[in-house]
């Protein structure tokens, strides 16, 4: 396959982009008090071939306050030095910088900064859960707001950035509270008919054009079609129209569909390009170059949109996490190395607690600064050892990967007859088959290699490790699903259980069977209560879903999944109760106590019970082993280190492998931290 027109040059306004690989605005969980990781991260970015990196939505006043979500400033002098170092950063790999200048309107909480929430009517903040309203902007509000908003612009041009965005989407910005009749009962110029609620969008990009002057280039970002409003702005009606109405004027379109949940839907409930029947209209209306996101991570899917003339630029923002240098690897014809975004969303989950993001697919991310870790690039090892891996999962393959790398000899054991542990096995539940990627990925990159060696179907105990005589063990065997009860709101055992057909979710991915009507209870509330209720009824079995917890799987909300479960359960005609925990049974009833008051007992007929709760590490091996290797020479890694998502058990690995890489009390062994200058 011919990629070359993945790299021409595309002409944004005044500036050019050296190719049409666009990494769009996205948060990195870093802000304003914690610059150094944000830098780094999006200058490995440049330094990975994307052409164009921008940096997330930067606050261009103190009245736009996100709260706990940890956002870029401009409002201030003090912050420039900071953005013109980040532009610096990525401009001298040749890329362009972008900069999204945002202020969040009615999505604001100004718990911080201490002043109104403002927007144009007088209403309460788009989140319901928080006590706060916002104030009706006057016509003195709105001159302020642009001047604010023109100031942030001339300070964001003197930082040295290349492209000034105008933000308008994700339901996350004031000029989507002007543009929509939901948040807009204004009955002046700024309200009332499409043409007076976009006005002050078309005046801050003429202000924001003005202040350009023809030097740096001004993209709107636009959310074209809304799927939660209700009133919404629809690619097929006011959508289309807004476009229509502004066509010639940003010198490039960002189009997107809102809200957040849908934009960055995860691959359990969308496919890649999910967002083009949406998006691809617009660059029909505007001769400007359009760029679109929708999770893209196939080379070929990416020509097709540019051949096709869908789009200009292929936006995306979690591919370019999974995998930083995807572009050069795609010129080097190395297509098969990239590292293709799973679509889990623990790099969104990080957005809720304020945190630097994570990611399953590629461990180096929010590290590159901090613990000096690159995607590419592995210390080479001083000497060569050679390195016995026991567990061939997430967390074994990664260690195995990484060492290699590093020039050490590997070898790699695995009991079952495959490689891949959980990403195996979680691969074949309903919606999950992405998730295999995890495994595929690294078995792939493995048997390229000469230094290792990769054995199934090898369960190894203490004397065959001893005899084997390795430098370094590394013990990855993962952990197992509980099955007696102990979960995430109960840590006492029911020994009741005992009597019951109880089944975990590794006996329904080992594919044993259910028998008539089945229970699930979801103590563990991320993903795999749904997920196994979802192939229990693939499976035929009528079930029930109980959890003790207000909502089911909740911590998904983080991941923006947790109405799209609670949709999909109720489509296949699960029955959920919430607020019960277990309390007595037999063969063919179970007994649930009420948590909330009000309600009364529950029972309920039972004929398999699948217990989803906590899990216990596989350490057995382990432990053993310290009795009889060296001290320092036997490692723990994965979910047999502490059971938790494939994330922490895919960081643990390459954790563990950098620490065998690193001399004894090592910088790689703690991480710096970002010290905001007190003056």
């Amino acid at each position: 396959m011919n990629y070359d027109p993945l790299f021409e040059s595309v002409n944004i306004g005044p500036v050019t982009a050296p190719n049409r690989f666009y990494a769009v605005p996205h948060a990195t969980g870093h802000g304003h008090l914690a610059p150094q990781g944000a830098i780094a991260l999006r200058e490995t970015k440049a330094m990975g071939g994307w052409g164009t990196v921008c940096v997330q939505i930067t606050e261009v006043s103190a009245d736009t306050d996100l709260a706990s979500h940890p956002i870029e400033r401009i409002w201030d002098e003090a912050y420039l030095t900071v953005h013109a170092k980040q532009a610096e950063s990525i401009k001298r790999h040749g890329a362009l910088a972008g900069i999204e200048l945002g202020h969040a309107g009615m999505r604001a909480r100004n718990f911080t900064t201490g002043v109104p929430v403002i927007g144009p009517s007088h209403l309460p903040i788009i989140r319901p859960e928080i006590p706060v309203q916002a104030r009706a902007m006057d016509k003195r509000d709105i001159r302020r707001f642009r001047d604010d908003h023109r100031r942030a612009a001339l300070a964001a041009k003197k930082a040295g950035y290349d492209i000034l965005y105008v933000y308008a989407a994700h339901d996350i910005s004031i000029f989507t509270n002007f543009l929509t009749l939901r948040t807009n009962q204004r009955s002046d110029e700024y309200g009332g008919s499409l043409e007076n609620r976009v006005r002050l969008l078309r005046e801050v990009l003429e202000d924001t054009l003005e202040v350009a002057n023809g030097e740096c280039a001004v993209a709107l970002r636009f959310s074209v079609h809304e799927t939660n409003a209700a009133t919404p702005i629809t690619y097929d009606a006011e959508g289309r129209d807004i476009v229509e109405m502004l066509a010639g004027l940003p010198d490039l379109w960002d189009v997107n569909i809102s809200g957040w949940s849908a934009d960055s839907n995860t691959s359990r409930f969308s496919e890649e390009g999910h967002q083009l029947p949406f998006t691809e209209f617009v660059k029909a209306v505007t001769d400007k170059p359009v760029v679109g996101v929708g999770r893209n991570t196939s080379p070929d899917k990416m020509l097709g949109l540019i051949k096709s003339g869908k789009q200009d630029l292929i936006g995306a923002a979690r591919p370019s996490i999974a995998d930083p240098y995807l572009p050069n690897k795609i010129r080097a014809g190395r297509v098969e190395d990239i590292r293709e975004c799973i679509g889990c969303n623990i790099c969104v989950s990080g957005d809720s607690y304020g945190v630097a993001i994570r990611c399953t697919q590629n461990p180096t991310m929010s590290e590159e600064w901090r613990r000096g870790w690159h995607p590419e690039n592995i210390p080479a090892a001083q000497t060569a050892q050679h390195i016995l891996i026991v567990g061939g999962g997430p967390a074994g393959l990664e260690c195995a990967w990484t060492l290699a790398r590093a020039g050490h000899e590997v070898t790699l054991a695995e009991a079952s007859d495959d490689f891949g542990g959980r990403a195996l096995l979680e691969s074949g539940l309903p919606g999950l088959s992405a998730w295999r990627r995890v495994r595929d990925y690294r078995v792939y990159q493995l048997q390229q290699m000469a230094n290792v060696q990769m054995y199934p179907a090898n369960r190894l105990g203490v004397d065959e490790i001893k005899e084997y005589g390795a430098d370094q063990v590394v013990i990855a065997t993962g952990s197992s699903w509980r099955r007696d009860g102990v979960g995430s709101t109960n840590f006492a055992a029911l020994p009741w259980l005992r009597e019951l057909n109880v089944l975990t979710p590794d006996d329904v991915m080992a594919g044993k069977a259910a028998t008539g009507k089945v229970v699930v209870f979801d103590d563990e509330h991320f993903y795999m209560g749904s997920v196994v209720a979802e192939e229990m009824r693939k499976r035929g079995h009528e079930v029930v879903l109980v959890t003790p917890l207000r909502e089911v799987a909740t911590w998904t909300d983080h991941t923006l999944e947790i109405g799209k479960i609670l949709n999909r359960l109720v489509e296949l005609g699960v029955e959920i109760h919430t607020d019960y925990g277990l309390l007595g049974g037999d063969e063919k009833q179970l007994r649930f106590e009420a948590l909330r008051p009000g309600k009364a007992e529950l029972v309920l007929d039972c004929d398999t019970l699948v217990f989803v709760g906590a899990r216990l590490p596989k350490d057995d091996l382990y432990l053993e082993l310290r009795e009889h290797l060296p001290e320092g020479s036997v490692h723990l890694a994965g979910d047999a280190l502490v059971p938790g998502m494939m994330q922490a058990a895919v960081f643990s690995g390459h954790k563990v492998a950098r620490e065998i890489l690193a001399t004894a009390n090592s910088e790689n062994l703690v991480f710096r931290l970002e010290r905001p200058d007190v003056t």
